[in-house]
C-alpha cells in the first residue's frame, strides 16, 4: 500500500513542476525543478487539509484535493507565460556540481538521521529515537496519527476540547502518507527526507541567485547548515591540563614531553567520549552552565522540529521569489507579474505551516521594501515612476498575503495566543536567552554571540563596511528579523525566538560568504592564505562536526515492545474518536501510536502552547486513586477507556480494584492494561 502514498506524492511533485514551468519559464532549469517540487509539497499540505474542512481527513478529502490540483494546474496552463524556457548552460553545470559536492552529502546525512531518529525498530521490537527527537517527536506523532478521520479544525489530541491551533500542516502531510498505506515510521521519514533535500537545494539555489558568486553558494550552505561556534573551547579547555606522571624526577626531558602528550590525548579522548555519550553535552547546546544556545540547525531544528522543517522548506522559495520579483527590471514588458502573484499565494499559505517563518518573511519583505523605495530602480526611465511602481508591487503582494493569511491568523494563531487563561505569548525582552526572563544578561552582549556563532560573527561585522548594494539589500532584509527577535519574546518558550534568528542568519550567511570570497581574492599571492583558510574552517566547523557526530550515534528507547503492543491494540480495537484517561507522560503509546485523544498531555508541550493544565491534572490524580468517588471524571471529558502502565503506577496510587468495578479489562501485558468503562457505572 506504500505505493499509493508514493504515487500520490509524485503526482503533486509533477504537477508542481509543471505549474512552475507554465508560470516561470525564464527561470533557470534547476531553479524551476526545485521550485516546482517545493510547490508540489505545498499543495499536498494544503489541498487535502482544505478537503478536511469540508469532509473529514480521509480518502474522500484526498480525492477531492487531487481534483482541485488538476484544475489549478489547468488554470496555470491557460495563464502560462509563452516564452521559451531558459535552457541548460554552463552555470547549471556549475550549480549541479555544487549540489553534488554539498547538497547530496547533506541529504544522505539527513536521510540517516531521519531513519535513526524516527521510531527505529530494533530486533526486540522496541521503538528507538535519537537524542534530539526524544522530547518532540511523540507530540508530532500524535498529530500525524490523531488527525486521520477528523474534520478540521480538529482538537488537540492531548487536550480535547481546545482547537488545535499549533501549525499542523507539516504533520498532516505525514498523515496523508500514513492514511494512504505507509507505516507510521515511513510516513514521517519519507516526507521529512524530501523536505530536508529541498531545504539544502533551496539554500544553494537562493545563494547563487542572491550573491552571484561561483563559490559563495557552497560557503553559504556550509555556514548555515554546519553552524556551531566556539563551544568546543569549553569542552577542551582543560584537555592539556594533565600533570606529568613520570616517577623519576631526573627523567629525560623528552620522556616528560612524551608523557605530557600522552596525557593530553587521553584526556581529549575522554572528553570526546563524554560528548558522544552524554545527554546534550555537545559544544552547540549546553544551556547550563556555559550558556551555549546556538544549536546546530540540522540536529536540533530540522530533524526534531518538524514544523520548522516544513516552514523552512516553504519560506526559502518565498525568499527566492521575493528577490527575483523585486530585483527584476520594472520596465520589462515581458514581466507579467506571475511570480509576484505566486509569491503572494505562497507566503499567504505559511501561517498554518510555520508561523515563525511567516513572520520572518513579512519582516524581510518590509526591509526589502524600505531599501528598494530608498534606492529606487537605477535603470528606470523616471525615478518617481520607479518608486511608485515599486510601492504598487509591494502593495499587491501584501494584499494577496493578507487575504489568504488573515483567516489562519485570526482563527488559529491569535485565537490560541489570546485565549482565556493563556500564558503570555508577547513580551518585551532584550537579548533573547542571554537575558532569561528579562532578569539580566548572563554574558556580555557581543561575547554571547561570538562564542555561540563563532568567527562568522566577526566576518559579518567586517562585511557590513563593504559598500556593495546587493549585500546591503540582503542585510536590510535580515535586520528587521534580528530586531524583532532581539526585543520581543513571541511565545512562552523564549528559546523559540531562534526560529526567527536562524532565518536572519541564513541571509547573513550570504553576506559573509561574499565577503570571504572577496578576502580570498585579496589575499592572492600571500603564501599563508591556505593555512589561514584551513585554520578558520577548523575553528568554524569543529563544534558542528562534534554535534553531528553525536547525533549520528545517539539512540534512546522511546517505546518498549510491550508499549508498542498496547498502542497497536488501542489503534485496532477502539474508535478513532475515543478518549482515554492516561497519565501525562510524553511517551504515551495511546496518544502517539494509536492516535487516540487523552484527557491531558504533558506540561512539556502544553505549557508552551499556552494551556493551564492544573484542573485536569487534579482530576486525573483523583480518578486513578479513587475511581468510585470520582466516577464523574470520565463523563466530564468524554472518556471511554482508562490506560494503566508502569508510568501511571509510579505516578499515582492507582486503585486497580476500583477501576475493575467501573469497567472491563480488555487488554493486558507486562507493561500496560486497558480498561473499557461500562456505561452506567460512571456518571
Amino acid at each position: 500500500m506504500m505505493i499509493a502514498s508514493l504515487a500520490y506524492c509524485l503526482m503533486y511533485l509533477f504537477f508542481g513542476m509543471m505549474t512552475v514551468r507554465f508560470l516561470l519559464p525564464r527561470h533557470r532549469p534547476l531553479n524551476r525543478l526545485w521550485l516546482g517540487m517545493s510547490l508540489g509539497l505545498l499543495e499536498e499540505m494544503w489541498l487535502p487539509a482544505l478537503g478536511a474542512f469540508l469532509f473529514r481527513f480521509d480518502v474522500e478529502a484526498h480525492a477531492f484535493a487531487a481534483g482541485i490540483l488538476f484544475l489549478l494546474t489547468l488554470l496555470c496552463w491557460f495563464l502560462r507565460d509563452k516564452r521559451t524556457p531558459a535552457e541548460w548552460d554552463e552555470k547549471e553545470n556549475q550549480l549541479l556540481r555544487q549540489l553534488l559536492i554539498i547538497g547530496v552529502p547533506l541529504t544522505m546525512l539527513g536521510i540517516w538521521l531521519q531513519y535513526s531518529h524516527v521510531m527505529r525498530v530494533d530486533a526486540n521490537g522496541n521503538w528507538n529515537v535519537g537524542q534530539s527527537t526524544y522530547g518532540d517527536l511523540p507530540m508530532h506523532l500524535s498529530f500525524v496519527t490523531g488527525l486521520i478521520g477528523k474534520k478540521f479544525p480538529a482538537d488537540y489530541p492531548f487536550f480535547p476540547g481546545a482547537q488545535l491551533s499549533y501549525p499542523f500542516l507539516t504533520d498532516s502531510l505525514s498523515s496523508t502518507f500514513y492514511l494512504l498505506g505507509c507505516s507510521l515510521q515511513a510516513a514521517v521519514i519519507i516526507p521529512g527526507s524530501l523536505m530536508m533535500a529541498l531545504c539544502y537545494m533551496g539554500v544553494i539555489v537562493l545563494a547563487r541567485d542572491m550573491t552571484g558568486g561561483k563559490k559563495t553558494a557552497l560557503l553559504t550552505a556550509a555556514l548555515f547548515f554546519l553552524n556551531g561556534g566556539l563551544g568546543f573551547l569549553y569542552d577542551f579547555d582543560q584537555a592539556g591540563s594533565g600533570t606529568w606522571t613520570v616517577m623519576d624526577a631526573d627523567a629525560p626531558f623528552l620522556a616528560k614531553i612524551g608523557q605530557t602528550i600522552s596525557d593530553w590525548f587521553s584526556t581529549a579522548a575522554d572528553r570526546v567520549k563524554y560528548i558522544l555519550t552524554g545527554y546534550y553535552t555537545t559544544p552547540t547546546n549546553q544551556p547550563d552552565p556555559n550558556n551555549l544556545r546556538w544549536s546546530n540547525v540540522i540536529c536540533d531544528m530540522l530533524i526534531p522540529q518538524r514544523t520548522t522543517l516544513g516552514g523552512w522548506c516553504m519560506v526559502v522559495p518565498c525568499f527566492y521569489l521575493l528577490n527575483t520579483e523585486f530585483r527584476a527590471k520594472l520596465m520589462d514588458r515581458e514581466n507579467r507579474n506571475r511570480g509576484l502573484i505566486l509569491l503572494g499565494i505562497w507566503a499567504g499559505a505559511l501561517p498554518l505551516i510555520h508561523t515563525h517563518s511567516f513572520l520572518a518573511l513579512g519582516l524581510a519583505s518590509l526591509g526589502a521594501m524600505c531599501y528598494d523605495l530608498i534606492h529606487g530602480d537605477p535603470k528606470a526611465l523616471m525615478e518617481r515612476r520607479s518608486r511608485w511602481m515599486i510601492l504598487l508591487r509591494y502593495i499587491v503582494y501584501a494584499l494577496i498575503v493578507l487575504v489568504l493569511a488573515a483567516p489562519q491568523l485570526f482563527c488559529f494563531t491569535f485565537a490560541q495566543a489570546f485565549q482565556e487563561g493563556s500564558h503570555s505569548f508577547l513580551k518585551l525582552q532584550f537579548n533573547w536567552v542571554n537575558n532569561p526572563g528579562g532578569n539580566g544578561m548572563r554574558d556580555l552582549y557581543l561575547w554571547f554571540y561570538i562564542k555561540n556563532i563563532g568567527l562568522p560573527v566577526l566576518a559579518l561585522l567586517a562585511a557590513l563596511f563593504d559598500k556593495k548594494p546587493r549585500n546591503r539589500r540582503i542585510f536590510c532584509m535580515a535586520l528587521p528579523i534580528i530586531l524583532a527577535a532581539e526585543f520581543i519574546r513571541f511565545q512562552p518558550n523564549e528559546y523559540d525566538n531562534n526560529k526567527l534568528f536562524y532565518l536572519a542568519w541564513l541571509l547573513c550567511c550570504m553576506i559573509i560568504a561574499d565577503w570571504i570570497s572577496g578576502l580570498w581574492k585579496r589575499l592572492e599571492g600571500f603564501g599563508g592564505r591556505r593555512f589561514l583558510a584551513v585554520l578558520a574552517a577548523a575553528v568554524t566547523f569543529f563544534s558542528a562536526g562534534l554535534t553531528i557526530w553525536r547525533e549520528c550515534v545517539s539512540s534512546y528507547m522511546a517505546f518498549s515492545a510491550d508499549s508498542v503492543e498496547a498502542g497497536e491494540y488501542a489503534l485496532d480495537n477502539t474508535p478513532q474518536d475515543a478518549v482515554f484517561i492516561t497519565g501525562t507522560q510524553h511517551l504515551n503509546p495511546v496518544l502517539s501510536i494509536a492516535g487516540r485523544s487523552i484527557v491531558c498531555g504533558p506540561d512539556l508541550w502544553l505549557y508552551y502552547h499556552g494551556f493551564d493544565t492544573w484542573e485536569r491534572n487534579q482530576d486525573l490524580e483523583a480518578f486513578y486513586e479513587d475511581p468510585k468517588a470520582n466516577s464523574h471524571v470520565p463523563a466530564k471529558y468524554g472518556a471511554e477507556y482508562v490506560f494503566v502502565s508502569s508510568y501511571e503506577l509510579s505516578s499515582y496510587n492507582v486503585d486497580e480494584e476500583g477501576l475493575e468495578a467501573l469497567g472491563e479489562k480488555v487488554f493486558e501485558n507486562s507493561e500496560a492494561c486497558i480498561y473499557k468503562l461500562v456505561s452506567g457505572k460512571t456518571e
